[in-house]
This record gives C-alpha cells, sequence and structure tokens, in this order.
C-alpha cells in the first residue's frame, strides 16, 4: 500500500468514529491536494473545532463567525500557540471552501479575535538551536559502536549536509542515493515546497570533516540494505527491522529523528529542549553562511523557495560580522 493509499484509509477510519459533519470534513480532506502531514494536521483541527461546537452548541459545518471568533477565544485561553491558532483558522477556512460554503474566517469579528489572541499569547515562534557543524561533530561523537551507531550517524551527517526536513529523511530509498565520484547525488522526490513532486536534486560531497558519504555507505554495508527504505527502525538486541508487521518495507519515523537529534545533542552537553529535527536544517544553513556561501547555493542545497527565510538564518549567524557599533563600542 502506497503512502496516498494509507492515508486515505487512516482518514476513513477517523471519519468512521465521527458524527455526519466533521466525517464529511474528513471527506473532503480525502480528496484534497494537500500534503500528507497537512492533511493530517488539517484532520486533527476539524475535529477539535467539531467537538468544541457540540459542547458549546454551534454548528461546525457550515460555521458562523461567531462560532469561529468563539472558539478561537477559547482556545487562546486554553494557552494555544500563535501557530496553532493560525492552524487551527487554516483547516476550517480550508474544508469550507473545499465544499464550497462561505469562509467564516474571513469576518471583520474573527479578524479581530485572531489579533487580540496573538497579542496574548505572543506571535514569535520558538526557534530550535541549529546544530552547526560544530555542534553536530560533538553529536557523532556520541554514537555509540554499534548497528544503531552506525545509522544514527549516517541519518544526523545525510540530513545535516543535505540541509534536508525530517520528512525528506525518512522518505529516501536506496535508489534515491547516486553515486558520484565527488559524492553522492540525493533525490528528494517530494518536499514541503514540491507537492507535485517534480523532484530536487542535492549533490552531497565526500567531505573532510563530517564525511557524510562514508558514513551513509557504513550504515547501508553493515545493514546489508541494497534496496528499499535508506533508514530503517533497529530492535533493542541490535536487529535491523526491514519488514512492518504487515510485511511492508520498514522506515523510522519523523518522530524518531526528532527524538534522535535530542538525545545526541543532550549526551553532548546541550540542553535538548531546545533542539528537534529541524536543527540539522538550519545548522546547515547557519555553518554555509557564517562561511561567507552565497545565497544562492545555499537554497540549491536546502531547497527554498523564499529567499526572505534564509536570510533570516544569515543575518544571525552574522550579526557580529562587520558590526556598525565595531570601532566605538
Amino acid at each position: 500500500m502506497n503512502e496516498p493509499e494509507i492515508l486515505v484509509a487512516e482518514l476513513a477510519e477517523i471519519s468512521a468514529g465521527l458524527p455526519t459533519e466533521a466525517a464529511a470534513i474528513v471527506r473532503a480532506y480525502q480528496r484534497a491536494s494537500k500534503a500528507d502531514a497537512t492533511v493530517r494536521a488539517y484532520t486533527s483541527d476539524a475535529k477539535v473545532f467539531e467537538a468544541w461546537c457540540a459542547q458549546y452548541g454551534f454548528r461546525p459545518l457550515p460555521a458562523t463567525p461567531e462560532a469561529v471568533a468563539a472558539f478561537v477565544v477559547a482556545e487562546a485561553e486554553d494557552g494555544r500557540a500563535a501557530s496553532t491558532l493560525g492552524r487551527r483558522l487554516a483547516a476550517i477556512r480550508y474544508v469550507h471552501r473545499l465544499v464550497g460554503q462561505p469562509d467564516p474566517t474571513d469576518a471583520e469579528g474573527v479578524r479581530a479575535a485572531i489579533a487580540g489572541a496573538r497579542r496574548k499569547v505572543g506571535v514569535a515562534p520558538a526557534q530550535k538551536v541549529a546544530a552547526t557543524a560544530e555542534i553536530l561533530a560533538a553529536m557523532l561523537m556520541r554514537t555509540p559502536d554499534t548497528i544503531t551507531g552506525k545509522r544514527d550517524r549516517a541519518l544526523l551527517a545525510l540530513g545535516f549536509s543535505g540541509a534536508m526536513r525530517r520528512s525528506e529523511l525518512v522518505a529516501l530509498n536506496v535508489a534515491d542515493l547516486i553515486e558520484d565520484p565527488e559524492g553522492l547525488r540525493v533525490r528528494v522526490r517530494r518536499s514541503k515546497t514540491d507537492q507535485e513532486g517534480k523532484g530536487l536534486e542535492k549533490a552531497i560531497p565526500h567531505g573532510r570533516y563530517i564525511r557524510p558519504v562514508a558514513l551513509v555507505r557504513e550504515w547501508l554495508d553493515a545493514a546489508e540494505i541494497m534496496e528499499g527504505p535508506v533508514f530503517r527502525p533497529i530492535s533493542r538486541s541490535g536487529r535491523v527491522l526491514h519488514f512492518d508487521k504487515q510485511g511492508e518495507p520498514n522506515r523510522l519515523t519523523t518522530q524518531t529523528v526528532a527524538d534522535l537529534v535530542k538525545r545526541y545533542a543532550s549526551a553532548a552537553g546541550y540542553d535538548a529542549s531546545t533542539f528537534g529535527a529541524h536543527s540539522l536544517r538550519a545548522g546547515y544553513i547557519t555553518s554555509a553562511a557564517e562561511r561567507g556561501a552565497d545565497l544562492a547555493r545555499i537554497m540549491d542545497q536546502s531547497g527554498h523557495r523564499d529567499a526572505a527565510t534564509v536570510m533570516t538564518y544569515i543575518r544571525r549567524a552574522n550579526a557580529f560580522k562587520g558590526h556598525s557599533g565595531t570601532g566605538f563600542l
């Protein structure tokens, strides 16, 4: 069963236990063209909104602006982050458009409610620490000399050197790793900014310090992986779990990637709560910026389409270089 089929099955299972209106919302998402992760997040938000409406006597579809505004206020009072509030509204907006209903989130009362909520909870996202080349080297030193350690070294090194999202890492197959005299050409078949699956190729040099290509090869050889998923679960006894209970090829989850980054950050003496899967991607961009890499070349590797996003990392990395106060502070 491929990923879209799995997603439809999961949503069908969810919708089976929901009231009619909420089930209609879920079925609408099954027809949507959003990324799998977005569909799952929106489905979860739809269930939250539906449950809230049921509790307070509102109708979730079509919803009134008054109901949506009250929902936003209730969520803010419960301490939801600004990013969560924004996603909740996006889910409500999207499903109403899918089924041809007026968008209740566009009302002035809803906009006022979300503006007030953002002032109350704040809008600054919690930035994860960038696992720069130096931090990554410290993390790699803490990996054990076992089959698990080989996998984790390969994952950390490839995730960093490819400035990869965790979803891209876990989706990699051996066929996506193309040998090149100068390293590896890694084919990312689908990413957050490439929902149509046109694909993106990332060049991974052999390197002299982190040596990502050698670490990936060491892992694949040790695990005797010739095809299928690159990164797979390993049992506590050290056995590579090539297949799941249904006999399908096994691959790591995105949560496992985040957990591994936190684990090795802690082992290297850093506060694990400030690290996440995004730390690898942010670490590459920051390290490249610190060494004066060209913006366009950084974006080639990261796959960013918006230069403004990358410039945020570059400004932070170069905050003290050529500082306007140098010479008189």
